[in-house]
């Protein structure tokens, strides 16, 4: 059995599944940590004899972390046909769930170049039939104050605290602009149910496929930000020839699924890439902040791709030009790199 450091959330989660253990037929000595996550959350395998399979999973969600989301989102996903656990049991003030085990098997851990446009495909099909259902009002909305405050981490956790250096009031001009170019875009948007962490690692080669995973924080926002976090994401990049196979394949089956995509799929594959330019802008400072408040620093090591991804994107399109020559300077590149505007 995988040892597990004694704690006081370990103890009363051990308590908990007991009260029902003989029900689902428990073995409690199983317990083992399952995987790791960004967040405080926790999740432990646990062996079981009933119809259920195996296994299931124990979620330990400390409050403020979001168990009745997760539940909520659940019941969306699965009424619109999309893989997601099953849950079996809660207990929402101390932030425990007990739900169905969709493998060991990520997305992530065996995508390649033979299998990654079916793998790919089916989640772009289960991120539609998702879309599809979307209606206002039931999920948070992604509005401005939100994705504002998601791009401020960069300039007080990246440039600030990782870079250890202060904006001159010329760049935060930069940031200021650009901040407001990428809300007007994502606000100009179609809206539809948006899951935010819609990526390799949180998804299960499972039956059928894909299965889900990590969906508690999912609102109501852009129609592209879902695409743009699938291919443009913090664990494995694709060439673009790639990448614009699986955006012409989202664009052609989206808009036969009757989803509101932009007609011009030149202005669609803009808005996607405005819109995943916000997500690594955010990215940045959330990295950053995980290693420094909640010493986590595994995740520093993806910053590379993440300022990768926002140069390309910048470099692109003159309004965010401004954007890629401040990231230059941060880095110290900027007398190694010429701009025409």
């Amino acid at each position: 059995m995988t040892h597990i450091p004694t704690d006081a959330r370990l103890t009363q989660l051990y308590a908990w599944l007991e009260s029902f253990a003989e029900r689902y037929r428990l073995d409690l000595a199983s317990l083992a940590p399952a995987s790791t996550d960004a967040s405080f959350r926790r999740y432990f395998r646990v062996a079981c004899a009933d119809e259920h399979g195996k296994t299931l999973i124990a979620v330990d969600a400390p409050p403020p972390e979001k168990c009745q989301e997760f539940v909520q989102v659940a019941g969306l996903l699965a009424e619109a046909g999309v893989h997601v656990p099953a849950i079996l049991e809660t207990d929402f003030d101390a932030g425990f769930m007990l739900v169905t085990d969709l493998g060991t098997t990520t997305y992530l851990s065996v995508l390649d170049e033979k299998n990654a446009r079916g793998l790919m495909r089916a989640a772009l099909d289960a991120l539609i039939r998702f879309q599809a259902t979307s209606r206002e009002g039931v999920l948070p909305p992604f509005d401005e104050a939100f994705l504002r405050r998601e791009m401020e981490l960069m300039p007080e956790w990246f440039v600030g605290r990782h870079l250890g250096r202060a904006l001159a009031e010329s760049d935060r001009k930069v940031l200021d602009t650009t901040f407001r170019l990428l809300v007007q875009s994502a606000l100009a948007q179609p809206q539809v149910f948006m899951l935010r962490d819609f990526m390799p690692r949180n998804l299960m080669v499972s039956e059928p496929n894909p299965g889900l995973l990590d969906f508690q924080d999912a609102v109501y926002g852009p129609i592209t930000y879902d695409l743009a976090s699938l291919l443009r994401d913090a664990f494995i990049s694709w060439d673009e020839e790639f990448q614009l196979d699986c955006i012409a394949y989202y664009w052609e089956r989206a808009k036969k699924a009757g989803l509101p995509v932009d007609p011009d799929f030149g202005e669609f594959y803009r808005q996607v890439e405005w819109t995943g330019l916000q997500r690594h802008i955010k990215v940045l400072g959330l990295f950053c902040r995980i290693n420094y408040r909640d010493g986590k620093p595994v995740y520093l090591a993806d910053l590379p791709r993440f300022i990768g991804y926002a140069r390309k994107v910048a470099e692109r399109y003159g309004p965010l030009r401004p954007f890629a020559r401040l990231l230059d300077t941060l880095e110290g590149r900027a007398d190694d790199v010429g701009y025409t505007f």
